[in-house]
């Protein structure tokens, strides 16, 4: 709309500015904007909106965070603010206050449920999204109490055998406290579940506490109600708590009197509590007699109604579809269930990327999950979510999730073959006008090919992924465009020759444009390694342009400019053997590490499991991944977290250490690591769904014949691939699929 621009609200907006005595903001962003490639998208609005609502908590945390701290605050808090800590942030003059330290936290669910409970890494439960959470704590006659998120030590596991859940224990001076959150079904209602176990060696009491507060900082409670039985809460007139027992005392308070923590000794029982502000506490004491166990379960209903899709047995009959890892590698082995365990947890029907900051749908991170359910065997979960994107194609044929992410649509493309492939099913005809329109939005998106400038051919600036930096002409997009045109081609392959052939000779075209955009930047550069964009250096922006040879391997893995950017980012890039992303995220990515180690796997090259290997250390003991990970401190300084996205790169890396899709073969076994056949332990992987049918494979090591490895596969026809089994310190060799089993020689050193 050309005539908003000759209305005089710049005039308005600079005027309004000067009188009172602030910078012009017109010219601020137009000085900003200098800063990127001209773009017809500045900043996607869903992520603007996103940052303002995280920076008005931040806002709301500044006003009142640090002027009470002698609250009871949430283990990042504690921790951030604290000067004797290594977590410790100054102030100063930041305006807003957030969580940039300890952004750790757990899902816990059901398959097929929408609400994601989440546990801090101290047990501080939150049941709905950015709500109000449940804290528990032993109060003593005498002596210091034992408050959970204060403690520097704490033992945390996830159980994910059967039902899902999240243990959680403390101890302090003779007292111990053990938490356990999971989600179950009721009568048909997901219901919350806290069960508390607590001992002490004196009397005492056990404190259920209901605060105001999250992992990302303070979440409002205006008005709590104790129940005339002294079970339960009501809390805003909206949700209920419930307790297994009467509440012997119970006390509450409001922001002008100070945390209920401060009142816990007061002589005078209250059952309700009204603040203006926002800031109730409320809680319930139960006796503690010394020296003995005392249990105290909590029910929090997640849904008013009963929702027929949940079942009480689903987590052991989604753990059952699912390809299995048998190793010696006891963290490997946990790391991979936990990966699956996030996989299901997060495709109630679309698929988020996270729990809490990032539940919400992306086209970008939603292949990388996809592809990782795929591979886990989870086919009919990724199908229902591929289901969810043709109503999110625009009329001109745009797979939008957020504008200006010219990534989406050969994302969108080449999930779809990877599905189609690995399922062995044929394009069907109700996606055959999304594919379709799809591909030649990516046509008509493209520049022109007769520019006279490094970027003629390739797509539009655009926002990308945030990580990547600035608006600019992203090899990132380029590779997923080029990779999408040939899945189309692919797709139409066995239907309609015509489009096939469109969509080849699109795919044939811009690689030729990316190629020819390249070879000025290596002339510029003085090495092939491939920057972000035609006008960056090489930056760690550098890291999108490996998309060429992960996943989408439209390059081979010997590629000089493909492994050119791996030893840039490797020497560059690197901190504590794990991928040091300095733009935006600020910190250690298990899921960009784990993208070049993918690299370093096809290209046959060692220090892929060096990288993995860093990746497994940087895991929360719940056996999850922050987006990104502070390199000091080692908890979560960015992003959601728990990153499902992370969850995927596990799984795919350890999938394709087993097998492997290179061209029309199978590659087998090239990631075990060399330890784990020393062990002498029988080694398991299956059945791995692949583009030519599923396979399981057996690995025995035998101290007079070698290294034995089987295998037993169910192709989608009657020509199978040829096999190379390439075990790492082992001969390789190439095998026919009918022999079943080979022995390989160990190598000579």
């Amino acid at each position: 709309m050309t005539w908003l621009k000759w209305l005089p609200w710049r005039y308005v907006v600079r005027y309004v500015a000067h009188k009172h005595g602030f910078i012009d903001p017109i010219a601020l962003l137009a000085r900003l904007h200098n800063f990127a490639q001209p773009s017809e998208v500045g900043e996607p609005i869903e992520l603007l909106r996103a940052g303002v609502v995280f920076h008005a908590r931040g806002l709301i945390n500044s006003r009142v965070i640090q002027h009470n701290l002698d609250w009871v605050w949430p283990y990042w808090i504690e921790r951030q603010f604290d000067p004797y800590d290594a977590s410790f942030i100054p102030r100063a003059f930041s305006i807003t206050h957030i969580n940039l330290t300890h952004r750790n936290w757990t899902a816990i669910g059901l398959p097929d449920c929408a609400e994601l409970p989440i546990v801090d890494p101290r047990g501080l439960l939150t049941p709905f999204l950015d709500g109000w959470s449940l804290d528990a704590w032993i109060m003593p006659q005498q002596g210091e109490c034992l408050l959970p998120s204060r403690a520097l030590q704490c033992q945390q596991q996830q159980c994910v055998a059967g039902n899902v859940s999240i243990r959680t224990e403390t101890s302090l001076q003779g007292m111990t406290l053990i938490s356990q959150a999971s989600v179950e079904l009721e009568d048909g209602i997901a219901v919350c579940k806290l069960r508390l176990r607590a001992k002490s060696d004196r009397e005492g009491h056990l404190i259920l506490a209901l605060r105001p507060q999250n992992p990302e900082g303070v979440s409002f409670i205006h008005h709590v109600k104790l129940n005339a039985q002294h079970t339960g809460w009501q809390v805003d007139d909206n949700k209920r708590v419930q307790f297994s027992r009467a509440a012997q005392r119970h006390h509450v308070s409001t922001y002008h009197r100070g945390d209920v923590y401060i009142h816990l000794n007061d002589a005078q029982d209250q059952t309700e509590g009204v603040c203006d502000v926002g800031m109730v506490t409320a809680a319930a004491l139960f006796a503690l007699p010394a020296d003995e166990w005392q249990e105290l379960e909590v029910s929090v209903p997640l849904l008013a109604e009963r929702n027929a899709q949940l079942q009480a047995d689903a987590w052991p009959q989604e753990q059952q579809k699912t390809c299995k890892l048998i190793c010696p590698d006891k963290h490997y082995q946990f790391l991979y269930e936990a990966a699956i365990t996030s996989l299901i947890l997060h495709s109630p029907e679309d698929v988020y990327p996270g729990p809490y900051t990032y539940k919400r749908f992306w086209f970008r991170d939603a292949a990388f999950i996809i592809h990782a359910l795929l591979c886990a065997g989870l086919t009919e979960r990724a199908e229902r979510a591929l289901n969810q994107f043709p109503p999110r194609q625009t009329l001109l044929g745009y797979f939008r999730s957020q504008e200006g992410e010219w990534d989406a649509n050969g994302e969108v493309l080449w999930i779809l073959k990877r599905y189609f492939d690995m399922t062995g099913r044929q394009l069907p005809a109700d996606w055959q006008g999304p594919v379709q329109s799809g591909a030649r939005w990516i046509i008509r998106k493209r520049l022109s090919d007769k520019l006279d400038a490094p970027h003629a051919g390739l797509l539009p600036p655009g926002f990308s992924a945030e990580h990547l930096g600035p608006n600019d002409y992203y090899y990132w997009d380029d590779f997923w465009g080029v990779a999408g045109l040939e899945a189309a081609a692919a797709l139409f392959g066995a239907t309609d020759l015509h489009r096939q052939q469109e969509f080849a000779d699109a795919a044939g075209s811009f690689s030729t444009a990316i190629d020819n955009s390249l070879a000025h930047c290596a002339a510029r550069l003085k090495r092939p390694g491939m920057p972000a964009s035609p006008y960056r250096r090489l930056d760690a922006g550098a890291i999108g342009s490996l998309a060429a040879g992960y996943p989408t391997q439209l390059w081979a893995q010997d590629d000089p400019r493909l492994l050119d950017t791996v030893e840039f980012l490797l020497q560059r890039c690197f901190v504590k053997d794990a991928f040091y992303q300095d733009m935006i995220h600020s910190g250690l990515n298990a899921y960009l590490t784990l993208h070049v180690a993918q690299v370093l796997l096809r290209a046959q090259d060692p220090r892929y499991l060096t990288l993995m290997d860093a990746v497994a250390a940087l895991a929360s003991p719940t056996g999850q991944w922050p987006e990104a990970i502070h390199p000091a401190t080692g908890g979560g300084c960015m992003g959601d977290g728990h990153h499902v996205w992370a969850a995927a790169e596990w799984l795919l890396m350890l999938r394709n250490c087993f097998v492997r899709e290179e061209g029309q073969r199978l590659v087998l076994g090239s990631g075990v690591p060399q330890r784990w056949l020393a062990q002498r332990t029988p080694i398991q992987f299956g059945p791995a769904p692949t583009s030519f049918g599923s396979i399981s494979i057996e690995i025995i090591t035998d101290a007079e014949h070698g290294v034995v490895v089987n295998w037993q596969a169910d192709w989608h026809n009657d020509t199978p691939p040829a096999l190379d089994i390439a075990l790492p310190g082992y001969q390789a060799v190439t095998a026919q699929a009918a022999q079943g089993s080979v022995t390989l020689n160990r190598l000579e050193t």
